[in-house]
């Protein structure tokens, strides 16, 4: 099963006035519907913009897997772990809340920030709160998340150029920019995926992406 989901269609929240824009793909705050609560693990996926000096404050998470992937600008992070961090693009960045953790995001640069955020559940709760950054992930680099037995796959693939969807139970697969082709087995099943889109796949086989610009990719692979 194939569910494509629009980046034009994701709710809207943050706070325009203080300058923070928000994008939710599940059912988040008040914009809530009982049909899309999660999908796997996933718990969300939020793509957010920050004007300079706009940001969240210090607020709590638990029992949470959050991993950031900055698109434009930096992240400035600070968390109850110890870490405080910059977060630029092409770093993969990973909060594991545990029991219980608290950090802050602010965009602190000349520049606008935006950076898309997956939040996954845990197989076990609880634990001690972790912190994790790796630097400048290379293309096809995975990243695992044990805790939630999930696998980030970052690909970036020029034009013309396939890519493997990987055959697991549940696939989520958000485009951070171009423009790609999802195709099957059967050549008449493609379909077009933009920038914000992603694809929700369950027990599908054989797939793979056909990239008709440069494009960059979010690819998890999920329990």
């Amino acid at each position: 099963m194939i569910d494509v989901r629009r980046g034009a269609y994701r709710y809207e929240g943050g706070d325009r006035a203080a300058g923070i824009t928000t994008r939710h793909a599940f059912s988040f705050g008040h914009h809530y519907d009982p049909d899309n609560l999660r999908f796997g693990p996933v718990l969300a996926c939020n793509e957010e913009t920050l004007a300079p000096g706009a940001g969240f404050e210090e607020h709590p998470h638990s029992n949470t897997e959050i991993v950031t992937w900055v698109v434009e600008g930096e992240l400035t992070h600070r968390d109850s772990t110890g870490a405080t961090t910059l977060v630029r693009p092409g770093d993969v960045q990973h909060l594991g809340a545990g029991s219980g953790a608290r950090h802050v995001e602010r965009n602190d640069g000349p520049g606008p920030l935006r950076f898309v955020q997956l939040w996954l559940a845990p197989l076990e709760p609880a634990g001690e709160p972790s912190y994790a950054l790796v630097r400048g992930i290379a293309d096809s680099t995975p990243y695992a998340v044990p805790a939630a037995g999930a696998v980030l796959h970052v690909r970036r693939p020029g034009a013309g150029e396939r890519v493997a969807v990987p055959a697991a139970a549940h696939v989520y697969l958000h485009v951070v920019r171009g423009d790609l082709r999802l195709d099957g087995k059967d050549a008449d099943d493609g379909v077009e995926l933009g920038p914000g889109d992603a694809a929700r796949i369950t027990g599908e086989t054989e797939l793979e992406l056909v990239a008709g610009s440069p494009s960059e990719l979010l690819i998890w692979e999920l329990p």
